[in-house]
């Protein structure tokens, strides 16, 4: 007999879930010095008003929920406090702890919009096995003050059920299961654990399935004739249970850590005089290029890191308004940046590192164009000036498409893409001038729905001679509440020949207020 094996099976499949149902108030709470108890909610701003996007223990305990309006909670809760949520910065944390979770496993995904997704096929003995590895993502998150709930299934489904639906005890004591205990286990789980759309949910609750297990109990082709027109996943219960089961594949996007360039110096002695300083960021400068060239991108944000003898860290950061790897550019901004260093007893390293670049097409330089100085950049201009009065102090206005005044203009980086321009209407034509906000001024006229007659402002009345209107413009429905009222504007001119722009807002006995306020908005010409 032939001493030779078979190939030996490739081991089963185990995902690993992390669910961060707390991710947006504990990225709050870190960020504060001093943390007060009591109620407190995260809101977002909608066009019915203020909404809960979060709530801490002492909040849910008051009755606020994720979803409710903040009025509603004021009801229940009258001293409870409020803070702007901040979905971005709950992005850019979770894409960073994916790509830390890497620790666990080969490969990580997103789960948005709280969760982590992590291979830990054949990787278990390596911390003990798998409650042992359970308990390692626990402790390790804990140290982050991150509250979590995590599980290990065959496939992401599963493990996103128990994460979310199941005992953490029977998790632990269930963690090695094999594949084909994991039905029953998954069976007392509520509908809700499938990852369905709320109004799926809504129907499954009619027919009377609560449980995983009681979608078997009606037979597929029942389900089959009810959804067969829902296409998504979410929308579409066997889909999702034939991929909780591991059934049908469930397509998994791992993400991809970026190694940012960088650059550094240690240096044989320290340094402490400014001119040697300049001199090393000159040397980085060039290597920083260099990187990027190879790359074929541009730096828009980098940081650079001076290690002082002590072990003090210093570092001064620059965000640039366009892609770019010129090191005499690089080094002129830094410049300004580096007026207040103190070196102490020397600095022994500098490290520079470009965290945010785009791609930045290489290009043949003219060697007659290069030799001469032909002035400076827009791009360039435009990082000198924000260098020197700060960031964000130089913008530029753009159109936005809105008919109401005051919000068909807004302001953004100076270099930053425009929106395709909306198409203008020649025959509503805006004064030059427009206040910063509307003013409120007093309105004479013969018959509430009128001409004004006179009206008076900033302690002086003014007599109109002409009046050109109205134009009406009626409230955004969609952004408003249901109590806005429409404008009615008027280019008017009083007896010594200056012209303003004026509105009445509402009608009388229009339903939504008593009689009509009246502003002035604009100068004209």
């Amino acid at each position: 007999m032939s001493g030779r094996q078979g190939p030996s099976s490739p081991p089963p499949r185990r995902i690993l879930s992390i669910w961060l149902g707390a991710l947006a108030m504990d990225r709050w709470h870190s960020a504060q010095e001093q943390v007060e108890d009591g109620p407190l909610v995260l809101i977002a701003d909608t066009a019915h008003g203020p909404r809960i996007e979060a709530a801490n223990a002492a909040g849910r305990a008051a009755g606020a929920r994720a979803g409710m309006m903040l009025a509603d909670a004021r009801t229940l809760c009258p001293a409870i406090r409020t803070a702007p949520s901040d979905p971005a910065g709950d992005r850019a944390l979770l894409e960073k702890l994916a790509e830390w979770a890497i620790r666990w496993g080969p490969w990580s995904a997103l789960d948005p919009p709280d969760g982590l997704l992590v291979d830990v096929t054949a990787v278990a003995h390596l911390f003990g096995g798998e409650p042992q590895l359970l308990e390692d993502v626990a402790a390790a998150f804990a140290r982050r003050h991150l509250t979590i709930r995590a599980a290990i299934a065959p496939t992401a489904g599963a493990a996103w059920a128990l994460a979310h639906f199941g005992v953490q005890r029977s998790i632990l004591a269930s963690a090695e299961r094999d594949q084909a205990d994991m039905p029953a286990l998954l069976a007392e789980l509520p509908v809700a654990a499938l990852r369905l759309d709320s109004d799926v949910l809504t129907v499954l609750r009619r027919l009377g399935l609560k449980r995983l297990g009681e979608l078997t109990t009606i037979g597929r082709d029942a389900l089959q004739r009810r959804f067969r027109n829902r296409r998504s996943p979410a929308a579409n219960p066997l889909v999702r249970l034939d991929q909780l089961l591991g059934r049908v594949p469930e397509p998994l996007l791992p993400v991809v850590p970026q190694q940012m360039p960088l650059v550094q110096r240690r240096l044989l002695e320290p340094i402490r005089h400014r001119p040697l300083l300049d001199r090393v960021l000159e040397d980085l400068g060039e290597d920083m290029a260099r990187a990027l060239e190879g790359r074929a991108q541009g730096a828009r944000r980098l940081e650079l890191g001076m290690w002082r003898v002590d072990g003090e860290v210093m570092v001064r950061r620059l965000e640039l308004a366009a892609a770019t790897r010129d090191p005499a550019h690089i080094c002129r901004l830094f410049a300004a940046r580096l007026n207040d260093v103190d070196a102490g007893f020397g600095i022994e390293m500098l490290r520079l590192r470009a965290s945010w670049a785009e791609p930045l097409a290489l290009g043949q330089q003219d060697l007659e164009a290069a030799a001469e100085q032909h002035g400076t950049s827009l791009a360039a201009c435009i990082d000198r000036l924000s260098v020197r009065l700060g960031e964000g102090a130089v913008t530029r206005p753009v159109l936005h498409p809105s008919h109401i005044p005051e919000r068909a203009q807004r302001w953004q980086p100076p270099l930053a893409a425009q929106a395709p321009a909306q198409a203008e209407l020649a025959f509503h034509q805006r004064p030059l001038k427009l206040l910063d906000r509307p003013e409120r001024i007093a309105v004479l006229y013969a018959t509430p729905d009128g001409y004004p007659q006179r009206f008076r402002w900033r302690g002086g009345v003014h007599d109109v001679a002409r009046v050109e209107g109205p134009e009406r413009i009626a409230p955004e429905w969609w952004r408003e509440r249901g109590a806005a009222r429409l404008r009615d504007y008027y280019r008017i001119e009083d007896r010594e020949g200056r012209r303003y722009w004026i509105y009445r807002q509402g009608l009388v006995g229009d339903g939504r207020g008593g009689l009509p306020d009246w502003y002035l908005q604009g100068l004209c010409a």
